[in-house]
């Protein structure tokens, strides 16, 4: 867990906590002892219904096409 001291979180606060927010953990110093820890906030579950609606605007995928169009990029010979 990497360290932010007061005094970056001050000056710099919201770059730190966009690094929370993009997943990273971090311990808050004082004189360089921890004295706290700000840490994402997880983010709420898709419920079923949420994630079928996404995937029913998934377009479908033709496996031979699929197939046939890696064949004409990739040297199967490696």
């Amino acid at each position: 867990m990497d360290e932010v001291s007061m005094r970056d979180l001050r000056n710099a606060g919201g770059d730190v906590l966009a690094r929370v927010e993009n997943g990273e953990s971090l311990t808050v110093t004082r004189d360089g002892r921890p004295v706290g820890q700000l840490v994402p906030v997880p983010r709420p579950r898709l419920t079923r219904e949420a994630l079928l609606s996404r995937w029913r605007g998934v377009p479908l995928i033709d496996a031979d096409a699929f197939r046939a169009d890696l064949d004409d990029v990739i040297d199967s010979h490696l």
